[in-house]
């Protein structure tokens, strides 16, 4: 076993020569990184590499408590040659197979040793990389992740060029690999998930997917052979082309592309249940932003979610791509929430024949940009944030709903205000990263006043549910209130703006009018005793 220590006066290969000076590596491009021994011998301490006199330059084997043992040699049955095998560490050594395992520099930390009845051991320390990780940089165009050693030098066989590594330890150990490596793979265009076609290895690939950066994770998988071995031994290299240029990209569970809704909106049932559209609100907020949260609040019933679908509905209608996340109700009740004002009929009230619905899922969601997030039920808070960037990033949608964030709550457990302070925290993260427009909905707590909500109490920031934080974090804030037991010409909802970080213009905004009919929002006319301009 050779053993290397760190840079010293003598030379780590021949201890009588000494150290003369330092200069640039022409392995590896370190300015300062090769050092010049009396002998006229070079050993560069960042790439390991030595320079015997004026001949080509040899890679060293600096281990750590790890020996090397065997040799390169040509895998006869595998169909792998001696070169590959030399270039990416993989040693015959009697009847075993020893794959050595690198840091990022380079430095052998330990060995994955396979015997002929495919028995593993593992030498030395794990250095947490991927197998052959060390040889390629951090960024590309495309990696190749395999879910063994044998895999990654049976693709590196066919393609030397291209950037392949292998997971660690199996598929079993995917997830934690790729979510330590995760910084690693971050400059890769595009990641690809080369598992066994078996089923615990797609299993994994998927799992290991939904870690990976949203839009850059594809899954390639072979029809006919179990790995990418099998297939080179059987020299069916079509069968290799016809899986990498078929991968898929991963997208996840949940998201439902809006146009797949024919069936689910037009089956009729029996009755169960961009500026801004509205002068005031525009004149106030001056017009819907990509990067901004908006917080919707009131009461309960005071119609939070009808606005939002309102919003959303007349944004699908200018052409933009939206994101629909309710979590309390059905993608039927969503999707025909957002078609009934659009074609002034209350889709989801009474009973609708087969002809007038397909009429109106024609005059919307045929047209629209919609993607809606299966999941009635479902309130993994990282499910949700998933789904949410992936709408933003994989999808390119630029404005998302979330209705509302008491579900969201609902999947954690401990202190509510701590709960809604990281919740608020990561979905303005969210924002911030992706540049979305996402309208929240959150719910208020009760008055202190005899008067409450339900009955038109006016809405304050202080009143917010839970935390200030939902506040602090919003751009802007909209608050409905409306006197649900009140006649006619009381139960308008009046429209007030709580906070505005872009103008800072708040107070009432206008005042709006519900057609349960049409399930339209119609701005009534200003009375005397409604003055947007002093109403405060």
């Amino acid at each position: 076993m050779t053993s290397f220590g760190h840079h010293s006066k003598t030379s780590p290969l021949n201890g009588s020569s000494e150290f003369i000076r330092h200069e640039a590596c022409n392995n590896c491009g370190s300015s300062d990184g090769n050092s010049i021994y009396s002998d006229g011998h070079g050993y560069c301490f960042v790439c390991h590499t030595y320079t015997q006199g004026d001949e080509e330059p040899i890679h060293i084997h600096h281990t750590n408590r790890v020996q090397i043992k065997g040799s390169a040699e040509r895998l006869q049955k595998r169909k792998i040659s001696q070169q590959t095998c030399e270039k990416y560490k993989v040693y015959r050594d009697g009847d075993k197979l020893r794959f050595y395992y690198h840091d990022q520099s380079g430095i052998v930390k330990g060995a994955k040793v396979k015997t002929k009845d495919k028995q593993f051991t593992y030498e030395g320390d794990s250095p947490g990389t991927f197998f052959a990780q060390y040889l390629w940089g951090n960024s590309g165009k495309r990696i190749i992740i395999t879910e063994g050693e044998l895999d990654c030098v049976s693709y590196a066989e066919l393609f030397p060029t291209w950037p392949v590594v292998s997971l660690p330890s199996g598929a079993a150990g995917a997830k934690k690999a790729i979510q330590k490596n995760l910084e690693f793979l971050q400059g890769y265009k595009e990641i690809v998930l080369w598992f066994d076609s078996d089923e615990p290895g797609q299993k994994a690939a998927e799992e290991a997917a939904s870690v990976l950066p949203p839009g850059r994770a594809f899954i390639a998988r072979l029809e006919a052979y179990k790995d990418l071995s099998d297939a080179l031994q059987a020299n069916d290299y079509k069968s290799i082309d016809d899986a990498f240029f078929k991968r898929r990209e991963y997208r996840p569970d949940g998201i439902v592309d809006g146009k797949s809704l024919l069936e689910l909106v037009t089956t009729p049932s029996p009755p169960s249940d961009h500026d801004y559209p509205f002068q005031g609100l525009q004149a106030k907020l001056h017009g819907i932003r990509y990067g901004e949260l908006v917080t919707i609040t009131s009461g309960s019933g005071q119609g939070k979610s009808s606005v939002c679908r309102d919003l959303a509905a007349h944004l699908l209608s200018k052409g933009e791509r939206v994101g629909y996340l309710a979590l309390e109700e059905s993608n039927r009740r969503t999707a025909l929430g957002l078609m009934s004002p659009i074609v002034g009929k209350a889709l989801h009230m009474g009973e609708h024949d087969r002809s007038t619905l397909t009429e109106a899922y024609e005059r919307t969601l045929a047209n629209w940009d919609l993607f809606l997030f299966d999941g009635f039920g479902s309130f993994d808070p990282d499910i949700i944030y998933n789904r949410i960037e992936y709408l933003a990033a994989g999808l390119d949608t630029k404005v998302i709903f979330l209705d509302h964030l008491s579900i969201l709550l609902s999947g954690l457990d401990g202190d509510e205000r701590r709960m809604i302070d990281t919740t608020m925290t990561r979905l303005r993260s969210l924002v911030e990263r992706t540049g979305i427009a996402l309208f929240l909905v959150s719910h208020l707590k009760r008055t202190s006043s005899d008067q409450n909500h339900e009955e038109g109490a006016r809405v304050t920031l202080g009143q917010l549910r839970g935390s200030a934080a939902i506040a602090q974090l919003s751009d802007a804030v909209i608050g409905l209130e409306r006197d649900q037991q009140s006649g006619s010409k009381h139960s308008d909802t009046t429209v007030r703006i709580l906070k505005n970080r872009y103008s800072g213009e708040t107070g009432v905004a206008c005042r709006l009018n519900y057609d349960l009919s049409t399930c339209k929002f119609n701005e009534t006319t200003e009375t005397a005793d409604f003055n947007p301009s002093t109403d405060f």
